[in-house]
């Protein structure tokens, strides 16, 4: 039976719906090197005119907090269109390791996100549909009046 068969059967219904507490909504704080003079501004700029982008100053001056929506965007995906642009950012290594489990996170958040819904506690209900649908029991095809003859 193909997947989309026992979606059907099972009543399921799938789309691009996410639940309002799914924890989509991601807010990073992405630190930038003393070098080049001015990067922090052109950064800031740069990621607010992203569409569904928030920016705003971080902690400390060479620090920026992002908002974003995991669906449009990871943290990995920014930060790595701002190196392509030519920022340095700062990557100490215990940031690195931070970053790489968020890479992680995120990458299977979206993935999770995007897959569709599983079957795993009504899949019974997939083969009671699917067997009601069917002729089966005592079914008989010969015709009723020769059914009598004896």
């Amino acid at each position: 039976m193909r997947r989309e068969t026992a979606y059907k059967l099972a009543g399921r219904k799938h789309g691009t719906h996410h639940h309002a507490g799914a924890g989509i909504a991601k807010t990073r704080e992405i630190c930038f090197k003393t070098y080049p003079e001015g990067q922090i501004h052109q950064a800031r700029r740069s990621l607010a005119a992203l569409r569904g982008v928030q920016v705003e100053q971080g902690r400390h001056e060479l620090a920026l907090v992002v908002r974003y929506n995991v669906l449009d965007y990871t943290l990995e995906l920014l930060e790595e269109a701002l190196v392509n642009a030519g920022f340095q950012l700062d990557r100490p290594l215990l940031v690195r390791l931070h970053r790489a489990l968020i890479y992680y996170v995120e990458d299977t958040q979206v993935h999770n996100l995007r897959s569709p819904e599983r079957l795993i506690k009504q899949s019974h209900e997939v083969y009671i549909n699917a067997y009601a649908a069917h002729p089966h029991g005592d079914h008989d095809d010969t015709p009723p009046d020769l059914r009598e003859f004896k």
